[in-house]
């Protein structure tokens, strides 16, 4: 599973962006935002990944930020939202944006982006209501608790996420993790401490 991508932005498209890695050139798909984020080829990046493996393809989906990355995966949680819909309503909707939707339940919000319908707009607030628990209207959504930011911090909060915690309580227990670890912990030790701290 490739988690993360640092290197050169050797070309971006209407969608995606190809990131040469030490001569490997890895084929992204991107949202909108990420996609004004990275700026212009030759410039330096790094994004989280997700990578959706199928019978026909597999494919990297790049994030600028972890928040947008817990997103995607809520969204593609949903019946009827793949990769490239997620991306869209993410190149509509920035995460705090997402927040406010859910929150209301507002799905003419949620059904600005493309490909998205009334019926699946509903469908996407009325589930992610329930599933997006603290990540959608708890603390760290209103800047309580920030998703940790930058390397062995983002990944741990990924690993948690891929153990089944909510995107809130992976961060809030990461965030602990690194300040009683320091910054310059290991993606090991953060991991095993943070585990500790959100099993609690």
């Amino acid at each position: 599973m490739i988690a993360r991508l640092k290197g050169i932005l050797a070309e971006s498209g209407a969608d995606h962006a190809v990131i040469d890695v030490n001569g490997v050139g890895y084929l992204v798909l991107l949202s909108g935002r990420t996609l004004s984020a990275i700026g212009q080829p030759g410039n330096e990046v790094l994004l989280l990944t997700e990578m959706q493996v199928r019978e026909d393809a597999i494919t990297l989906f790049g994030f600028g930020s972890a928040a947008e990355r817990e997103w995607f995966r809520l969204l593609t949680s949903v019946q009827g939202v793949g990769g490239k819909v997620a991306l869209n309503i993410l190149t509509a909707l920035a995460p705090e944006e997402l927040v406010r939707a859910i929150g209301a339940q507002d799905k003419a919000m949620v059904a600005r982006a493309n490909g998205v319908g009334p019926k699946l707009a509903e469908r996407i607030v009325r589930e992610l209501k329930d599933k997006a628990g603290g990540i959608a209207l708890g603390p760290a959504a209103l800047g309580g608790a920030p998703v940790p930011r930058g390397g062995h911090a983002a990944d741990a909060a990924s690993a948690l996420g891929n153990l089944g915690f909510k995107p809130a309580e992976a961060s809030m227990a990461v965030q602990a993790a690194v300040d009683e670890l320091g910054d310059d912990a290991t993606l090991d030790a953060l991991v095993r401490l943070a585990l500790k701290k959100a099993s609690k």
